[in-house]
């Protein structure tokens, strides 16, 4: 199917039900870790963190914040278009979120563990755990569809066309 025939509403109705159930979950997560991370600067300890540790954390608290921007937006689009026919629009807009605010979470949360790390054991453990994190969500997250997709590329057992939602 090219990317220019239309889709069936059944598709974009099961896409969109989808990509729910997915923002969803991370929708959860990232909530929990911004609430926390807005906790950490009346806790004690934050008046001793170094200048570099209190940047570290804004930029964290800011990538949290954008991430829950990222994966709460397709829930406003829908509100803001409701009845309007625009299903395929939102289907495509809510990937494009769900995709930003997957890779924003990643360095966010690779973003806190830089700080844990800093604070606990120093800078060269923060960022080695920055790095080894990046490493993990990417081999995790980008790895298996990549691969999956080298695999099944051209495979014509498939009774369903592929699906882009």
């Amino acid at each position: 199917m090219n990317d220019h025939a239309p889709v069936p509403p059944e598709r974009l109705t099961r896409n969109w039900d989808e990509l729910l159930q997915e923002i969803r979950v991370a929708e959860t997560g990232v909530q929990i870790l911004t609430g926390f991370l807005l906790t950490v600067p009346f806790s004690q300890r934050f008046e001793h963190l170094s200048d570099f540790q209190r940047d570290l954390y804004l930029v964290v608290l800011a990538g949290s914040v954008a991430t829950t921007a990222l994966i709460v937006a397709p829930v406003a689009f829908h509100r803001a278009l409701f009845r309007h026919r625009a299903r395929h629009w939102l289907v495509e807009a809510a990937n494009q979120c769900a995709r930003a605010g997957l890779v924003m979470m990643s360095l966010t949360i690779s973003g806190v563990l830089f700080l844990a790390f800093d604070i606990v054991a120093g800078d060269p453990a923060g960022g080695i755990a920055f790095g080894c994190s990046l490493v993990l969500f990417t081999l995790l997250w980008a790895g298996p569809p990549l691969l999956s997709g080298r695999r099944h590329h051209g495979h014509a057992g498939s009774s369903e066309p592929p699906t882009h939602p």
